[in-house]
């Protein structure tokens, strides 16, 4: 199937997003479990990993509709220096990417690409209920119970909560 030039550059550039995202977890993962803040680690991991399977799907849809996926193009990355400004560096990505996904969203109504579109508001639910729902919340836990208390919270354990 031959897909709308437009959308099809469109789906590169969120591939660009995606990859770059995680690019970045994939260090501020690290850097959590070379702190031991493995609690951390296993979420941030888990949503690099998430951030692969929404790459994935992009490039399928991509080759489905007749383009070539540009998985060399990157975005620039913000790598933390600390726990608050990791996980508000990987907010701003997922705001970056929802906002993205929205517009994408519109042009693939526009062209009547109601397939492209349907899988576009699976990744968009993901980044905004899952990601960046619970990258909020954790920076407001970090305002409630206060830093070295949430940090002390992270270590140890693996699992991605």
């Amino acid at each position: 199937m031959q897909g709308h030039p437009k959308v099809i550059d469109l789906l590169n550039e969120l591939l660009a997003e995606e990859l770059s995202a995680a690019d970045q977890y994939f260090i501020h993962a690290e850097m959590y479990k070379d702190w031991g803040l493995m609690k951390l680690f296993a979420r941030i991991d888990h949503e690099r990993e998430d951030e692969l399977e929404h790459a994935r799907s992009l490039i399928a849809r991509i080759l489905f509709l007749g383009g070539k996926p540009n998985v060399a193009k990157r975005v620039a990355i913000a790598v933390g220096e600390d726990v608050p400004s990791m996980l508000r560096n990987d907010l701003d990505v997922e705001y970056r990417v929802g906002k993205a996904l929205k517009e994408v969203i519109a042009v693939c109504e526009k062209e009547r690409d109601y397939v492209t579109r349907d899988g576009l508001m699976v990744l968009l639910e993901e980044t905004e209920n899952d990601h960046a729902h619970w990258l909020e919340q954790q920076l407001k836990l970090i305002e409630l119970t206060g830093l070295a208390n949430y940090q002390q919270s992270q270590l140890g354990g693996s699992q991605a909560s």
